[in-house]
């Protein structure tokens, strides 16, 4: 890039390359997140590392999206809805359950029961 290039040249560049890379979280936030780097002192770095963050983050959420789509679950259901008074499982079970760690260790989580009860 030119060192002489002007804020809005820049800004194109940034969008056509978005474009062309298929980045869509960097073409709709670059300009944003630019404006507060700028605002706020950021380094270049810190700048783009923001800018990469969020495009990851997002591409994450879509993911997630996309998968529990394609899953076809029959009923939308949270873990925060799971009712323990018919069940024998602990509160502080599915307490630990929510906060996750079961997933980042690889260890499975199986809730089985009839329906209607959790």
């Amino acid at each position: 890039m030119n060192a002489t290039m002007s804020d809005t040249a820049a800004g194109a560049a940034v969008q056509a390359a978005a474009t062309s890379l298929h980045l869509p979280t960097v073409r709709a936030q670059a300009d944003e997140l630019a404006e507060a780097a700028a605002r706020d002192g950021t380094t270049h770095r810190g700048y783009l590392a923001e800018l990469l963050a969020a495009e990851v983050d997002e591409r994450a959420e879509r993911r997630r999206i996309r998968r529990t789509r394609e899953a076809r679950f029959p009923r939308h259901k949270l873990l925060e809805d799971f009712d323990t008074s018919h069940c024998p499982v602990d509160p502080a079970t599915i307490a630990t359950l929510a906060a996750g760690d079961f997933i980042d260790a690889s260890h499975p989580a199986v809730l089985l029961g009839d329906s209607e009860i959790g």
